[in-house]
């Protein structure tokens, strides 16, 4: 069961982000607010880095990212360690998100969802849970690449 989850945006989600931000609470999460907290422009990758480095430490069990399309977030999210980041624009990318591949980092784009579709998508990505079975050989596979990469870099 999730308890903790991280949060962040750039300028372009900030409203969005604090209409998640009090969905999560709402449903008695504890929410960490990694910002932006306003609509200054930013670099969405500093606070992306920040937000999946709280999950590859494990300070936050999940996280949702945002920026305009959720791409830009999700890359940078995806640099770091132990992080698996989904842009999930639909329902059943949320939930496959979670059920097959085992996303830590759900992204969304405020310029792609409205709030309420939102909030119905992080609600299905967080009822989700990793399904293991012919999904787990894939996702050890994942991790293997990303240590086999990681040690070479060292």
């Amino acid at each position: 069961m999730t308890t903790s989850i991280a949060l962040g945006c750039d300028e372009a989600a900030f409203q969005l982000k604090e209409k998640i931000r009090a969905h999560l609470e709402s449903k008695g999460l504890r929410v960490d607010d990694f910002g932006v907290y306003n609509t200054d422009p930013s670099l969405y990758p500093d606070i992306a880095e920040k937000v999946a480095r709280s999950v590859a430490d494990g300070k936050n069990d999940q996280a949702i990212l945002m920026c305009g399309t959720g791409i830009g977030v999700a890359i940078t999210a995806n640099k770091v360690p132990g992080v698996r980041a989904a842009v999930c624009h639909d329902v059943y990318s949320a939930q496959r998100a979670r059920k097959s591949n085992d996303c830590q980092v759900m992204a969304l784009g405020a310029r792609v969802v409205g709030e309420e579709y939102a909030k119905r998508l992080l609600d299905t990505w967080l009822e989700s849970d990793f399904e293991g079975g012919k999904s787990a050989a894939k996702v050890d596979r994942i991790k293997e690449i990303e240590q086999e990469f990681t040690s070479t870099k060292k």
